[in-house]
């Protein structure tokens, strides 16, 4: 199918072909008939996209600070590829189109295969010929509605979010400040539910549309005598509430709001200005109430509203965004708000760029911008194959390697890596979105991309899979993987259940027996890490006492990782690591485990303490921080062992103590062992000497996680009894599993 994207490295923009989205549990898919284009929004997107990069610099500061952070804790060449993951990425824009149901997916209700829909949401209701939309991002449209005036669902939603903040009734006067699309729409349901409207901009076209089509009174911002004006036009009350749907950097709109409004009237800001107003005379004397409107309304940015579909009750929320995008449609169908004046151009796909430079040299006037789509039916092949792909090596010993997800880690640490190995070639990458499998498989020189995991899994030259996904969907795609005889690496966490992993160790085993004999190897890196390799040499065998503490930082709560179906939360995502670096240390597996957690086990688990005793006498204790200060090192191990102490800092610097003289190394950049861990299983799955971590070992790091979850919710201390306990037989492990 073809999507509208552009690059944040240069901002060149092109229409290109990616596999179209996949149909997924809670979501619908849509064939666009009609998407918005939001001048303003994404204006200002391409717009900072198209400015050099110390343009970039200026206009983002935060994002810099981030950058410097980076380069602090990682080192050049990790901060390097970082920023360059975001710049060469096909970047998809939109938020806002209408069009036809043609996949409903399971566990969502009230729709059906052609439906037609008003969809919404950044990431979601794209410039594209199909997109995948979650149920409360999409709402039903009644029978012969116009699709192009359905387009402007998003907009729609986001102007009638702020009036509900202004709290308005019947006969009263709002000023809306600002009356491009958005401010247009906010007038036009105002004065449809019987608020005098009083609309003010600098441009005088906008001035004199909104006078003929949504405003009682429309004047230049800059009008002298203004606030007697309002007061007037509001039977000398003044104005009852200001919205403004304004953008600038001026505090100009938010000073003005206040000269205009009635005592405790009340100010909305829905568009993007500053809010440092004058307290003196206005917002003090009058004490006026200062409102944000958040985007859409209430499940925003809450994961389980939108990508979950979990609803708020009505009787609780009575207005969602879900509803106010069902009320704005029920308004334009109804006839009480008529837009068809808004829609000033109407592009087809292809011709998107053009629209985009209208929007940015602004060579006409211009308001509501359409991109019109082939409602004939786009191309759902889910495999695209990359003409011209940059070619990094040609296939060698048959040893072809796909990816199933290629997200920000891969991006960084895997990918550049599979790609420097010899005897390697790239075949195919699925991953989440068609412009990111696009991106990937152009960036590394993947023969295609793909929306389905099957073109990757039913490859005939594909012998290795590397599984970048979500946690949640890790023990799925191993299973899929093994089955059908591929080399397996995982990210960690290998699961997230012990259902999971018995699966997994039962396939396991299972093919083993058979003439393949596939790896599975999960990314427990650290043991890669050089300085880790030197400080286990240095320590020798034997029982000893560590100590690794992890300064992680937090989590927000919202986020994928902490969701317990989705990431499993930090100590099933995250732990299993150090458990994995201290059994490679010590060279044998947990026996028991004691977790104890601060603060309350319903709300989080993100700073904990773990005791472990191993096999072989050894013990350690792994203490997990996320309410450090960030300016200190990530991690930080001390080993004891026979007179020896190993204190190995953030994989950059090591001290060994206790044998003459203090050593120490330092690395110019950190290094967690990823390169050299992608090289060890590559080199295995070409049958040559390749150092991997035995499946028992995996199965232990992750056995240990697992309990520490049981440990806390028992307050007791778990015993692992369903593993083999000896593994220095395997500290030389090389090629095969055992």
């Amino acid at each position: 199918m073809r999507q509208l994207t552009q690059k944040l490295k240069d901002g060149s923009m092109g229409v290109i072909e990616v596999p179209p989205p996949r149909l997924s549990p809670g979501r619908v898919l849509v064939r666009n008939h009609f998407s918005l284009i939001s001048a303003g929004t994404e204006g200002s997107t391409v717009n900072a996209a198209r400015k050099s990069l110390l343009g970039k610099a200026r206009e983002r500061p935060q994002q810099v600070r981030q950058v410097l952070e980076t380069l602090r804790r990682q080192g050049p060449t990790q901060t390097y590829r970082a920023v360059m993951k975001k710049l060469d990425a096909h970047s998809p824009l939109g938020y806002s189109s209408a069009g036809e149901v043609i996949g409903v997916g399971s566990g969502v209700r009230g729709l059906a295969v052609g439906d037609f829909v008003a969809c919404g949401g950044a990431g979601y209701a794209n410039h594209a010929e199909i997109v995948s939309v979650p149920a409360n991002l999409c709402v039903k449209l009644p029978a012969g509605a116009d699709l192009a005036c359905a387009a402007y669902n998003t907009l729609g939603a986001i102007a009638l979010q702020g009036i509900r903040q202004a709290d308005l009734h019947l006969g009263e006067t709002c000023v809306v400040i600002g009356l491009g699309l958005l401010g247009q729409l906010t007038a036009l349901m105002l004065r449809a539910s019987g608020v005098k409207v009083v609309g003010l901009d600098i441009n005088p076209r906008m001035v004199e549309m909104s006078g003929r089509h949504c405003a009682d009174l429309a004047f230049d911002s800059n009008t002298p005598g203004l606030p007697k004006i309002v007061e007037e036009a509001s039977g000398g009350v003044g104005a009852d509430a200001v919205i403004i749907a304004a953008a600038t950097h001026s505090l100009e709109p938010i000073n003005l709001a206040g000269r205009l409004l009635r005592k405790r009237g009340t100010v909305v800001v829905v568009g993007a200005v500053p809010t440092g107003f004058d307290r003196e005379p206005y917002f003090y004397r009058k004490e006026l109430v200062l409102k944000m409107s958040c985007s859409y309304g209430p499940g925003r940015y809450d994961p389980d509203y939108e990508e979950k579909g979990l609803d708020y009750p009505a009787g609780y929320v009575r207005w969602t965004e879900n509803r106010n995008m069902r009320a704005f449609q029920e308004m334009l169908h109804s006839g009480r708000i008529d837009t068809s004046y808004l829609s000033t151009h109407r592009f087809r796909l292809n011709d998107a760029p053009a629209a985009y430079d209208l929007i940015l040299n602004r060579t006409e006037d211009f308001l509501g911008i359409l991109l019109e789509y082939d409602a004939a039916g786009a191309d759902l092949e889910t495999r695209v194959e990359i003409a011209g792909r940059r070619r990094r090596r040609e296939l060698k010993s048959g040893a072809g390697v796909s990816f199933i997800g290629a997200g920000s880690y891969a991006m960084s640490h895997l990918l550049p890596n599979v790609a420097d190995c010899d005897g390697v070639s790239l075949m195919g990458v699925v991953t989440s979105t068609g412009t990111s499998s696009r991106t990937v498989a152009e960036k590394y020189g993947f023969r295609f991309c793909s929306a389905d995991e099957r073109d990757v899994l039913d490859h005939e030259d594909t012998d290795t899979v590397f599984i970048a996904t979500r946690h949640d969907s890790h023990a799925e795609f191993v299973l899929k993987a093994l089955e059908e005889s591929k080399h397996v690496f995982v990210e960690k966490p290998l699961c997230l259940t012990f259902e999971e992993r018995n699966a997994i160790r039962e396939t396991y085993e299972r093919v083993q027996k058979s003439l393949t004999q596939p790896l599975l190897m999960v990314g427990f890196n650290r043991r890669y890490a050089p300085l880790a390799v030197r400080l286990k040499q240095a320590l020798g065998s034997g029982p000893m006492c560590l100590m690794y503490r992890i300064n992680a930082g937090s989590v927000p709560a919202e986020s994928w990782i902490q969701d317990p179906e989705l990431g499993g939360g930090r100590i099933i995502g995250e732990v299993c690591h150090f458990v994995d670096l201290m059994i490679y240390l010590t060279e044998s597996l947990p026996e028991t485990v004691y977790a104890a957690l601060m603060g309350d086990p319903a709300e989080t688990e993100d700073t904990v303490g773990i005791t472990l005793s191993f096999a072989g006498g050894s013990m350690g204790v792994i203490l997990y921080c996320a309410n450090g200060a960030g300016s200190v090192a990530k991690e930080y191990l001390e080993a004891y062992r026979a007179g020896i102490t190993g204190i190995l800092r953030d994989f950059r610097e090591l001290e060994i103590h206790g044998s003459g003289r203090m050593k120490r190394e330092r690395l110019l950049n950190q290094d967690k062992g990823q390169k050299e861990m992608v090289r060890q299983f590559v080199s295995a799955t070409l049958g040559k000497e390749g150092r991997v971590i035995p499946f028992r070992e995996i199965l232990a790091s992750t056995d240990t996680s697992l309990a520490v979850k049981e440990s806390l919710r028992k307050r007791s201390v778990v015993r692992l009894r369903d593993t083999p306990t000896d593994v220095s037989a395997c500290a030389g492990q090389f090629s095969a599993q055992k």
